[in-house]
């Protein structure tokens, strides 16, 4: 990814962790060994974790901006 933002970066490694973490639960870490199934349910974790994380943060940073708006006289 090109120029991620801080947010980006850090769905990349909730879902990095996301698709360690089933590797782990399978004993395996050569992705050339995985089942399709295995495979498939491996990328879904990544892309969920990451997915999911990203927008975490949209709704933090939302909340934020909800905050500060609330805070202007005008």
């Amino acid at each position: 990814m090109i120029n991620s933002t801080p947010n980006e970066q850090a769905a990349m490694k909730q879902g990095g962790k996301k698709g360690g973490n089933y590797l782990e639960s399978l004993g395996q870490t050569d992705l050339s060994q995985l089942s399709l199934d295995q495979w498939q349910a491996f990328i879904s974790c990544v892309i969920t974790g990451y997915c999911d994380h990203l927008r975490e943060l949209a709704d933090k940073d939302q909340q934020q901006l909800s905050d500060l708006s609330q805070g202007v006289p005008f």
